[in-house]
């Protein structure tokens, strides 16, 4: 069956479908449990919880399990079952879940950090559990044995991970705002390459595999993509937000990448377009423009006999300029700037209108956003945050969730004819009866 799906991309928004309420304090970890309609969660309550949807439509506790200390990090391997839990005293305990999702039953503990642990991966293939803590160090052991195989340690706390499955390379970002890449080994480790350009802490990574490129978002109220595979240093900014970006996840199929802000934005980035790398900033004692002396600039001031001025930087050229030559600003979403920023005056002048076409779509979550979860197939997202509150929404621009296709509607280009499975109504109100429907689907655009 042919299908043509017509979008209005600035109508598209979340909806929210359910609110999960019941932690006594912050919800460090939020997880879709892949083909079923559950959540685990993980909670400064020194709770672990997962929250099955019952047929009312709203989520309740199936196993409700108590830690000796609080939760700070959660990695779920649904194939296995297994959750690996990190505590703030730096421990890291395995579980095996029931395929009801009934009961919860304690594997053992790695005692992989001396401080709370910020990350966690789980690699079935080699069997390791691989964590970052506030002890500064990343640690990966092995699940069989439970044995240390190595640590490394950095400069600051470590505070996000990624891994790569095939290759066994570790991302490892930390509060200095560097990340390092790290080629793990049974035993030891070897450092590839050290990553610079957040002014920031770093908060969260995302690694994808197909497309080699990393994401990382940071205090600094910026996300930067690391062109990992193409081996060239090229690196892109997107800059969008009012507070620190603590989540991300990249549609490798939609070529759209989602990131969540502390004050509770959601911003979906279209990377499938052409953009351009920001500019180094250049640095001058005196402007590029009308070549007044800055303060600092004692000779040149004396021989003009006048004030120096303070020195500040386009965006777009990254010229050292003064305020009078810097007066304007402009939005420039295709160097990832969806707001307005300060621009030279020539710059300015050469911006056209076209070119401040947004290239992303902005939502509010309307509460602290801590961590995010995603489920493609399903087109749901789960956020959870300080408030203790965890959010299950979806996507659709008519306002109705329609699992399988919500990530469409914020695409601007034409995607081609495309088969993707979509679900009927009848399988959205839980008749199980009714089979998800192969659908071939030809995506445009009107305006």
């Amino acid at each position: 069956m042919a299908a043509e799906i017509h979008s209005r991309p600035q109508s598209s928004r979340p909806v929210l479908l359910s609110k999960i309420e019941g932690h006594q304090d912050a919800v460090t970890a939020a997880l879709l449990i892949p083909k079923e309609d559950g959540v685990i969660t993980a909670s400064e309550d020194r709770t672990i919880r997962v929250w099955l949807k019952r047929d009312s439509g709203q989520y309740w506790p199936s196993i409700y399990h108590t830690m000796a200390s609080p939760c700070s990090a959660m990695a779920y391997h649904h194939d296995s079952r297994r959750i690996f839990v990190g505590q703030d005293n730096g421990a890291v305990l395995e579980f095996h879940v029931s395929e009801d999702f009934n009961k919860m039953n304690f594997i053992k503990t790695y005692p992989a950090h001396q401080n709370r642990v910020s990350a966690i991966i789980f690699s079935l293939a080699a069997e390791w559990v691989i964590s970052t803590g506030h002890d500064k160090c990343v640690s990966w052991m092995c699940t069989r044995s439970g044995n240390m195989l190595g640590r490394h340690f950095f400069s600051s706390w470590a505070s996000c991970l990624q891994y790569d499955l095939d290759t066994q390379h570790a991302f490892v970002g930390d509060y200095s705002g560097q990340i390092t890449l790290l080629k793990l080994e049974q035993n030891s480790c070897s450092v590839i390459t050290t990553l610079k350009g957040h002014e920031g802490s770093i908060a969260c990574l995302w690694w994808d595999p197909i497309q080699r490129l990393l994401f990382s978002g940071a205090s600094d109220n910026s996300v930067i993509m690391w062109d990992i595979g193409g081996r060239k240093g090229r690196t892109l900014l997107l800059r969008a937000t009012s507070d620190r970006v603590q989540s991300l996840c990249y549609l490798q199929l939609t070529r759209q990448l989602v990131s969540c802000s502390a004050d509770g934005g959601i911003a979906v980035w279209n990377m499938d377009v052409s953009r351009e790398e920001a500019p180094q900033w250049l640095e001058s004692d005196s402007c590029q423009k009308c070549e007044q002396p800055f303060f600092w600039n004692i000779k040149q001031m004396w021989d003009t006999k006048t004030l120096g001025l303070r020195q500040h930087h386009c965006r777009k050229c990254g010229q050292a300029v003064c305020g009078k030559c810097s007066s304007k600003r402009s939005s420039y979403p295709v160097m990832g700037f969806e707001f307005q920023v300060r621009v030279c005056d020539s710059c300015y002048d050469s911006i056209k209108d076209e070119d401040r076409t947004s290239l992303a779509t902005f939502h509010e979550g309307k509460h602290n956003i801590s961590h995010m979860s995603m489920d493609i197939v399903r087109g749901l997202m789960v956020t959870c945050g300080t408030d203790r509150v965890v959010k299950d929404m979806g996507y659709d621009s008519c306002g109705r969730l329609q699992p399988g296709n919500w990530i469409f509607s914020t695409l601007i280009p034409e995607l081609g004819d495309v088969c993707y499975t979509l679900r009927t109504a009848a399988s959205l109100n839980g008749d199980p009866s009714v089979a998800p429907q192969p659908l071939s689907c030809k995506w445009t655009v009107t305006t």
